[in-house]
């Protein structure tokens, strides 16, 4: 055998007993002017907001990637989203965020929320999977959770009755039913998912959750390729930390899709490494996946020692939104290097790593 034949063999089997990173996939061919810069708008937001937020501004700049940022500070007292704000993500179509603070019981409203509503941000979609090289206690996690993201109990419907009656109306619409539905079929079929697993609680809520699931069985019928089950809330929390490798998409209501995204996050090595966005017809706003509203301690942002993981993965999954797939692959190739690796990891993750040295450690390992 040839001393080229061997050296081949020895490349194939590295990848197939290592990580598997491919340094290289099947060509992807642009369309003319597919390289141009991209515009995209970036809110810093609170917290460790602006730590993370720099870390994927150092590692684009790094890549060269073809984007640049236009920065708003927004903060989670304020009343609403500036207009200047809403008016340069609706021009650029994209968004890349931090956490913006919500405050607890009174005070203004949920900015996280007031920008889904208004771009009609109707998909909340958050991928949660294994890491190589950081342990979990189960494997072979590869989990989806599409939610729908503009009704429910986040309708924001509420009103004291009487004093000391509080009532808080939870809004479900066919209409916003059949899209989320729609959404997770046709994401599955798109990224070859073999199964779509609906959230519910029609066992008590029959009209309101019953009026979801109808609406997810008539688009599943569409769908024959793909397996379709459901499945109740509460046996769903416990199945996941059960055996969460049963799960593959899982659409939702509003608010069980955010207690499902941040239980199968915490599986899945926790909410700093899990990507995630919200999309509609027309724009997108990339965050971190699980607990977007999270901002941080004081003491993690004073000792620079957030992570920047989950906002990276975003970011990758925000360039193959924009059509940049090698740009991409290569971010999210390095970002999986350093965590396999294990030389630098936040606290969050068992390490002493401050941000910084994380993302030079991510740099160094761009293709």
């Amino acid at each position: 055998m040839s001393r080229r034949s061997l050296t081949l063999l020895k490349n194939l089997a590295r990848n197939a007993n290592g990580l598997g990173f491919q340094t290289r996939s099947v060509t992807y061919m642009p369309r003319p002017g597919d390289g141009a810069p991209r515009a995209v708008t970036l809110i810093p937001g609170d917290g460790i907001g602006p730590l993370v937020t720099n870390a994927v501004e150092q590692v684009m700049e790094a890549m060269h990637a073809p984007i640049f940022f236009e920065k708003y500070d927004v903060h989670g007292e304020m009343s609403r989203v500036p207009p200047e704000v809403m008016e340069s993500i609706r021009k650029n179509k994209v968004c890349l965020k931090g956490g913006l603070k919500t405050p607890v019981g009174g005070g203004v409203s949920s900015l996280n929320v007031q920008l889904r509503k208004e771009l009609d941000l109707f998909a909340s979609l958050v991928n949660c999977f294994n890491l190589p090289g950081l342990p979990t206690r189960h494997e072979n996690v590869d989990i989806v959770v599409i939610r729908e993201n503009t009704e429910g109990e986040y309708a924001g419907l509420e009103h004291e009755v009487v004093p000391g009656v509080v009532e808080s109306l939870k809004v479900i619409t066919k209409f916003c039913s059949e899209r989320i539905a729609k959404y997770a079929f046709e994401y599955a079929y798109l990224n070859n998912r073999k199964k779509v697993t609906a959230v519910h609680k029609a066992n008590i809520m029959k009209l309101a959750d019953g009026l979801f699931l109808e609406s997810c069985r008539e688009v599943a019928k569409k769908y024959p390729s793909i397996t379709y089950n459901e499945i109740i809330v509460d046996n769903c929390c416990m199945q996941l930390v059960a055996k969460p490798e049963q799960f593959d998409v899982m659409v939702t209501p509003n608010l069980y899709g955010n207690l499902v995204a941040n239980t199968a996050a915490g599986i899945a090595g926790g909410t700093g490494v899990m990507p995630g966005g919200n999309v509609g017809a027309d724009h997108a706003v990339f965050e971190q996946g699980a607990s977007a509203g999270n901002v941080g301690k004081d003491k993690i942002v004073l000792e620079n020692k957030a992570n920047p993981v989950a906002l990276l993965l975003s970011s990758a999954m925000m360039l193959r939104h924009l059509q940049f797939p090698s740009f991409a692959d290569r971010l999210e190739t390095a970002v999986k290097k350093v965590i396999f690796e294990g030389k630098c990891r936040t606290k969050d993750l068992g390490g002493k790593s401050t941000t910084q040295e994380v993302v030079d450690a991510v740099i160094a390992n761009l293709d």
